[in-house]
């Protein structure tokens, strides 16, 4: 794993979006579009926030168009169990300005 490891429990601070949080973003596409019935044709990590449990859950702020953004929560869980993000739940309407709080 890339990112940096942080204490149980906290999340960590906003860090750059890596390749890795990238690829995670798009496991998890599909679970938003579905879930708002649209389909974005940008959808670019920009920030993250991770917090260690048994597996980790990911706070991402993620580019949908020129001026909108969203946060997604997705959970990660240990393998070889759990190997695909799941959406566990999601903001829309936000801009690049908004902080990536838990919600």
């Amino acid at each position: 794993m890339s990112e940096k490891l942080h204490v149980l429990g906290g999340f960590s601070p906003p860090e750059p979006a890596t390749e890795r949080i990238q690829d995670i973003t798009n496991a998890v596409k599909l679970q938003l579009e579905v879930r708002v019935n649209r389909r974005y044709d940008i959808f670019r990590a920009i920030l993250y926030r991770i917090q260690i449990v048994a597996g980790a859950n990911y706070l991402i702020k993620v580019q949908v168009a020129d001026t909108e953004y969203v946060h997604l929560m997705v959970f990660v869980g240990l393998p070889p169990e759990n190997l695909y993000p799941a959406l566990v739940s999601f903001q829309t309407g936000k801009t690049r300005d908004d902080p990536l709080d838990y919600f």
